[in-house]
């Protein structure tokens, strides 16, 4: 059942019929920038046993093995496998794939540019013309950014649009696609008259005496299919950094963002693709019809998963950035981590449908040093799947010791003072909330708790410091 044994695309093995085999040095230096390859098995008896305990305890539970997924490595050293390159059920360990591809896409910098511009002059604070909003992407524009955007526009010197408000390009609002709705959400947060409780809920939690709109449209929210060439340059918003983005859809395992981000990347099977190059791990190895995980079609190897962890930190570590920046972390976000037991500094992506239930991500140690694992189960006892998953890590973290060093290793690059301390007197507490298990998402509130990591400057929804002005109102 606990098979320890080497794999990867290339097994290198130092003896053959015991004969030691030449190794080609620049083929060893090419091969460490691959995550998915694991060049021998050095099993942990300790660990070894700990593993095999978890497995037999879901055997008598009446679980199928081959449904079950486990890898443990640390380096390019394979600790355990349990059906290891399988692809099985990954729920929302998808998201990994998706993160991955949009870092490398665009890299952990990238904002997303929402261009606003007017069809006819301004005068007397009146937009005699159409106020016209071409999207590209941005897939957490929410509240808080539609309230900056109509400020930014009142200082501007505009408060009244004579005409409609246009919806060209790729927008979305409120996580709602559609134009004509992302729209109608548009226009009620650029004014507040319009406010809903929901838009007033989210305007208080942005900073005090932040002001409230009022861009009063006068017409129709309309959708053109066709770029408007005659029209007047008036700001262009940016969006939070992806990086940012990334954490917080992370954080909350949200469906709608993830979708989002694998549409822009040119979808699953892009996702897919990209996301198996960079990890190193064969294309049979990740299998998507999302970008989200919904649905249990989605299936990816416990290795590439694993694989997929390691491409993202190789990845950013030269950006003095971790795996920390992009995925929540035990003890200090909540989000789906709530009422879990995960080891305190654990850097973790969680994953549930209705039957399945995934975990994964990095476990510093101080005898193994930075752990890399992939649970993949499948069963309908949700809680009885987590509760197993959380003290596997609990388990494996007593036999290994913990280390502030190597937990500094993958802390997140945040502005100083802007995440939450780590909390090592309890485990972290949260979940997923049990009206959202069996989509295997929670909605991130439009306004997330400030504990997100950035690239180098942090930013908060809302904050006008992102959007450009680029047409001076003669007053």
């Amino acid at each position: 059942m606990l098979e320890l044994v080497s794999s990867g695309l290339v097994s290198l093995w130092f003896k053959m019929a015991q004969v030691p085999q030449p190794i080609n040095p620049d083929s060893l230096l090419a091969s460490w920038s691959t995550p998915g390859l694991v060049f021998s098995a050095q099993p942990d008896p300790a660990g070894e046993a700990t593993v095999k305990q978890y497995l037999q305890g879901l055997s008598a539970t009446g679980l199928t093995e081959t449904t079950q997924g486990v890898w443990v490595q640390v380096g390019y050293n394979l600790l355990a496998n349990h059906q290891g390159t399988q692809p099985l059920p990954a729920a929302s360990l998808t998201k990994v794939a998706t993160s991955l591809a949009a870092l490398e896409t665009w890299g952990p910098a990238h904002q997303f540019d929402t261009l606003i511009g007017a069809t006819g002059p301004i005068q007397n604070g009146v937009l005699q013309g159409d106020l016209v909003i071409q999207g590209n992407n941005d897939p957490f524009f929410v509240w808080e950014e539609a309230i900056a955007l109509g400020n930014t526009l009142n200082r501007m010197g505009i408060r009244q649009v004579t005409g409609s408000l246009v919806i060209t390009g790729n927008f979305a609002m409120n996580y709602e696609t559609d134009p004509l709705l992302a729209g109608t959400l548009l226009k009620q947060g650029l004014n507040a008259q319009l406010w809903s409780e929901e838009a007033k809920a989210q305007h208080l939690n942005l900073p005090k005496g932040t002001p409230q709109p009022q861009v009063a449209i006068a017409g129709d929210v309309k959708v053109a299919t066709l770029p408007i060439p005659k029209q007047i340059a008036l700001l262009r918003h940016q969006s939070l950094p992806l990086a940012q983005i990334l954490k917080q859809m992370n954080i909350y395992s949200n469906n709608p963002m993830a979708e989002m981000l694998a549409a822009s990347v040119g979808g699953a099977p892009v996702v897919a693709a990209q996301a198996a190059k960079a990890a190193g791990v064969p294309q049979a190895e990740i299998q998507l019809i999302n970008g989200s995980g919904l649905g249990p079609e989605n299936q990816i190897s416990p290795r590439a998963v694993c694989a997929m962890f390691m491409a993202i930190e190789n990845y950013l570590k030269p950006q003095q950035m971790s795996v920390a920046d992009l995925f929540p972390v035990s003890g200090r976000d909540g989000g789906t981590l709530e009422d879990r037991n995960i080891p305190v500094a654990s850097v973790v992506k969680t994953g549930t449908l209705w039957d399945v239930s995934t975990l994964a991500g990095a476990l510093p140690t101080r005898d193994r040093g930075l752990i890399w694992f992939a649970i993949l189960n499948r069963g309908e006892d949700l809680d009885g799947l987590r509760n197993r998953q959380d003290q596997l890590l609990q388990n494996l973290l007593e036999q290994w010791g913990a280390d502030q060093s190597v937990v500094a290793e993958i802390a997140p690059n945040s502005a100083p003072g802007s995440n939450t301390p780590l909390n090592f007197s309890a485990p972290a507490s949260s979940s997923e909330p049990a009206a959202t298990q069996l989509m295997g998402t929670t909605t991130a509130p439009s306004n997330p708790e400030a504990a997100s990591p950035t690239l180098h400057q942090k930013f908060q929804l809302g904050d006008d410091r992102r959007n450009q002005i680029l047409f001076k109102v003669q007053v």
